[in-house]
Parts: C-alpha cells; sequence; structure tokens
C-alpha cells in the first residue's frame, strides 16, 4: 500500500471517529436535557402547586391563593389521570366554598392533593431512572468511541513513524556512503509504495556512479586534452589561475607573448613569475584593479614585432555541491590582439592631423584675404558685398574652428597631449573665455556675470587647455541660451582644489542624453546647432589631463551647469 494511502486511511478513519464521537456527545447531552426539562416542567411544578394548595388549605385563609394555584395545576396535568384529580379537586374546592366550608369537604381537597404530590413524585423517581439510564448509554457510547479513537491513533504514533524514519535513516546511511565514494551500496525496500521507487531510482544512480567512477578518468582524460587543443589553438593569448593565483594552463599565444616555455609556468605562482616577468606583473596588475577599461591598451613586443592587446579578465565562479552561494574558484586572462584595429585608427589619426593642418594655411590666406575686402583702402562694398563677405568670414571662421576641433583631437587619439601645467591666475583663464565670446554675447545681448572668490586666485592647470576649455562651454552656453538671459560663471575654491562653474538658462539637456554629451561626435538630437560634437569630448580629454574632472547637470527647459575641478595651488 502506498504511504499516500495509509496516511490517507489512517488519519480519515481518526477524523471519522472523532466527528462520531462529538455527535454521539451531542445526541445523549440533548436527550438528558429532555428528560431534565421534563422533570422540570411536568412534575416538579405539579408537586409544588399541590404543596402550596395545602399550605392553603392548612391556614384556613381565603382561599385566594388556592384558585390561582388550582389553576396553573389544571392547565400542567402532564400524567395519565392527573386530569380526573383535577376534576375531583376542583369540585372538592366548589363544595367546601360553597357548602359554608365544611370540614369534610376540606378533608376531600386534602386527600385529592396528597394523591396528586404522590403521582407526580412517582413520576419524578420513574423519569429521573429514564434520564440515569440515558447518561449510562452515552458514557458507554463516548468510552467506546474514544477508545476505538485511542487505539487509531496510538497504532498510527507507533507504526506511522516508523514507517517513514526507518526507510529515510537506511537511505541517509546509504546515500552518505555513496558520497563516501562506497558505490557498491543499494538499499532494499520490498514494500510497493514512494520509498519502494525511491529505493529503485537509488539503485539505478548508484550503479551508474559505479560505472562512471570505473570509466571517469579515461573521460577525463579525453576531455582535459579536448580542452587543451581548444585552448591551444585559440588566436588570443590565454592564461588560466585558480583561486590561488597558481597557473594551471597557457597556449601557445601566451607563450609567445610572455617569452616563456608552458613548463615553466604551469603549476608555478603566478605572483613568482611575475618578479622576472614585466608583462606577467602588469598583467596582475590590472587583474587586482577593480575595472579594465576598454581604452587601457598593452603594447608587448612578441616574435620582434611590436602589437596593440586589449585585456580581459574573467573571474570564475561556481556554486559547489550542496551549497547555495557561489565560490571564487579561479581567473582566466585573455589577451585580445588589436594591433590591426589600433594601426587603422593610427593611420585614421595621422590622415586627419595631414588633412587638419594642410586646410589651415588657405583658410587663414581665405580670412587675410576678406581682411583686404573690408579695408576701405581697397574700395567700398556695397551692401550686397557686404553680405556676402560677412558669410565668407562666418564661413572661414567655422572651418577654421572645425580644424583646430580635429587637430585637437588627433592630439588626443595619438595620445601625446603636451601639457605645461603652472601656477595659472583663475582671472586670466576666465578673462581670455570672456573676451573670446564676447561678441557673440553682445550679438544675442546675454549679459556673461563673473563671480570668481578671493581664495581660488591660482590653480594648477595648463592655461592655453584650460582656456581652450572654458571658452567652448561659454560658446556652447550662449549658443543654447535664449536671447536678453545671463549666463553665470562662478570660480570658488571647495576643498584643496577650485571649481569652474558655468550656467546657463537656456534650453538644457534631455535626461536621456546627458551621459552622452562628452562622447565624440555626439550632438543633442533635435537641437538644430552648428558644430562636430567634438569640443565636450576634447574638453574631458584635456581637463582629465591636467589631473581634473568634468561634469554636467542640466534640468530639460531650466537650463545646464557644466562644472569643472582642477587642484589649487597649494599654499605655504
Amino acid at each position: 500500500m502506498r504511504i499516500k494511502t495509509k496516511l490517507t486511511l489512517g488519519v480519515g478513519l481518526l477524523f471519522i471517529l472523532i466527528v462520531l464521537l462529538g455527535m454521539v456527545g451531542a445526541v445523549y447531552i440533548h436527550f438528558l436535557k429532555n428528560d431534565t426539562e421534563n422533570i422540570l416542567l411536568d412534575n416538579y411544578n405539579s408537586v409544588i402547586y399541590s404543596k402550596q394548595m395545602l399550605q392553603e388549605t392548612e391556614s384556613h385563609t381565603n382561599f385566594a391563593h388556592f384558585e390561582e394555584e388550582l389553576r396553573l395545576q389544571e392547565l400542567n396535568a402532564t400524567e395519565a389521570g392527573e386530569q380526573k384529580i383535577n376534576r375531583e379537586l376542583r369540585e372538592h374546592f366548589e363544595a367546601y366554598r360553597n357548602n359554608g366550608q365544611s370540614p369534610a369537604d376540606l378533608s376531600h381537597i386534602r386527600e385529592s392533593l396528597l394523591e396528586l404530590m404522590t403521582m407526580n413524585m412517582q413520576a419524578i423517581e420513574q423519569k429521573s431512572q429514564l434520564a440515569q439510564d440515558t447518561a449510562n448509554r452515552a458514557t458507554v457510547w463516548i468510552a467506546v468511541t474514544g477508545t476505538a479513537c485511542f487505539i487509531i491513533a496510538f497504532t498510527l504514533l507507533i507504526n506511522l513513524p516508523s514507517n517513514i524514519s526507518n526507510p529515510i535513516s537506511e537511505l541517509t546511511d546509504s546515500i552518505q556512503k555513496i558520497a563516501a565514494n562506497k558505490y557498491d551500496e543499494r538499499v532494499h525496500f520490498e514494500d510497493n509504495n514512494e520509498f519502494g521507487d525511491l529505493a529503485k531510482s537509488f539503485n539505478t544512480m548508484a550503479q551508474k556512479l559505479e560505472e562512471y567512477n570505473s570509466s571517469n578518468l579515461a573521460q577525463l582524460m579525453r576531455q582535459k586534452t579536448r580542452i587543451e587543443a581548444l585552448i591551444n589553438n585559440m588566436k588570443d593569448p590565454v592564461i588560466g589561475l585558480d583561486e590561488n593565483w597558481k597557473v594551471i594552463f597557457v597556449n601557445e599565444e601566451a607563450c609567445k607573448v610572455t617569452g616563456m616555455e608552458s613548463q615553466q609556468m604551469i603549476g608555478y605562482s603566478s605572483k613568482d613569475l611575475a618578479l622576472d616577468n614585466d608583462l606577467i606583473r602588469l598583467l596582475l596588475l590590472n587583474l587586482d584593479s577593480e575595472e579594465i577599461r576598454p581604452e587601457d591598451t598593452l603594447k608587448i613586443m612578441a616574435n620582434g614585432k611590436e602589437g596593440y592587446y586589449s585585456q580581459e579578465v574573467i573571474h570564475i565562479e561556481v556554486i559547489p555541491t550542496g551549497e547555495q552561494l557561489k565560490e571564487l574558484v579561479g581567473h582566466v586572462l585573455i589577451l585580445r590582439n588589436i594591433t590591426e584595429y589600433k594601426e587603422l585608427d593610427f593611420a585614421k589619426t595621422r590622415f586627419i592631423a595631414t588633412v587638419s593642418h594642410e586646410f589651415k594655411t588657405p583658410i587663414a590666406s581665405m580670412k587675410l584675404s576678406l581682411q583686404l575686402l573690408e579695408n576701405k583702402r581697397i574700395g567700398d562694398l556695397n551692401l550686397e558685398q557686404q553680405n556676402l563677405v560677412a558669410g565668407l568670414k562666418d564661413d572661414a571662421d567655422r572651418l577654421l574652428r572645425i580644424t583646430s576641433e580635429l587637430l585637437n583631437m588627433t592630439q588626443v587619439e595619438s595620445g601625446n597631449i603636451q601639457l605645461n601645467i603652472l601656477n595659472t591666475p583663475v582671472e586670466k583663464i576666465v578673462d581670455y573665455a570672456i573676451m573670446a565670446n564676447q561678441n557673440q554675447a553682445d550679438t544675442k545681448e546675454i549679459t556673461l556675470k563673473s563671480m570668481i572668490e578671493l581664495s581660488a586666485t591660482l590653480v594648477q592647470a595648463d592655461a592655453e587647455k584650460t582656456a581652450w576649455v572654458m571658452t567652448n562651454l561659454l560658446t556652447n552656453a550662449i549658443n543654447y541660451s535664449h536671447e536678453q538671459s545671463v549666463i553665470e560663471i562662478h570660480v570658488y575654491q571647495q576643498g584643496d582644489t577650485v571649481v569652474f562653474s558655468v550656467k546657463d538658462f537656456g534650453i538644457g539637456i534631455p535626461p536621456e542624453y546627458l551621459s552622452k554629451v562628452f562622447d565624440r561626435y555626439f550632438r543633442v538630437p533635435g537641437t538644430h546647432r552648428e558644430g562636430t560634437g567634438l569640443g565636450l569630448a576634447i574638453s574631458k580629454e584635456f581637463i582629465e589631463a591636467q589631473g581634473g574632472t568634468i561634469r554636467v547637470q542640466s534640468e530639460y527647459g531650466v537650463g545646464s551647469e557644466f562644472v569643472v575641478i582642477l587642484k589649487k595651488v597649494a599654499t605655504v
């Protein structure tokens, strides 16, 4: 029989008996209640009425209450013959009251009352015996039902836990033996129930484990050889470390870039190898760092050729059998060869630098020619010619600005940013930016409001590049501000740094684009402003190259605030 069936039958039968016990108790309690009420209502009241009427006859009063008690007794005639006695009592009472209260009639009244009391007392005794019999039957049935419940419950208490716990204990012992590599262990449950099914499944599992244990070594060796072949055929250098940083595998490409043989690395601590190998030491330093940026490339000499590699670190975590938390079991270092992409990037940078440099000469010549055309000594220009010259001048300025940005970008991409960090007055940087943008601000009737705190007078910065950044920020603020508005340039000290703030009250930047404003070639969609999208990217590179930071805060429709933070000159 199945365990579930046993539990259902046992608990179900016990439930039925408990319900039956409750029903028996309720039924017999109801019977006892009826018997008791019959005694009280039928006979006890008649005895009380008879007793009170008897007292009235002995007191020789006017029998005022006798009439009332007699009327109640006539309404309470419940025993056989009681109605007849009530009529005789009524007749004697009427005769006594109409015949001048004869002693003979009074004697008849008393005899009738005694007979009435005797009848009801006998009825009370009979009904009391019936109630006693009902109580005895209730006791017997409740005892029988309770005994049956006890026997069933006791049987379940003795047999059910052992029927469930004994197979579980046996199965637990067998599992522990299997865990101890004793794969010949078997369990035998003959019952045709859940434990029997579990025993069959367990024995099947143990048999398969025994078969696997006898053959897994060869399989593991084949799997190990296959994995080693896959790793060796990878074109990227791969180094595997365990949780203690010991080298567990390397491929041929890794041996080439490190200049070491696999026998010199596998099985040895990478920290010990780093003492004599600069590349391994650099890889371990990057392994310790929390984040490896994609632009952090490694320049490595391999096979007599210089190459560029990006490092990727994969931390291997597994959940051990029977556990819930992950456990670090090793690291995989992968060097991806990006030499080809780097060479293409260099070629692009050189091309842009060359083209931009070549553009500057004709653009400068164009500006000089435009200045000559504007000189009145050469001749006066009519209104249409003046408009054409003004348009050409704007286009030339725009081309010159784009060319300068491209040259700056090539400088950034090549990593050849030339910095001349000096103790630079803050006023010099701010005044240059304001002067460079004053005409543009006057055109839109924008007020440039400068606020410089006295404590922030000197800053450690490259004056030229920082002024270029401030000029670019101020130009953007003017472009995106409304006419007749205000732009605030605020410079103040914050700890050991100096904060440059350029705040406008223009259209602002939508929140979904805030994280992209410093990306190269990015322009906020829908602004319809001229530009290459390089200004903020170059500004970010220039400021970070000086050890500073730049960030933006903006609320769409309210305005934007660009903040540049640089180191303050330490005072003695």
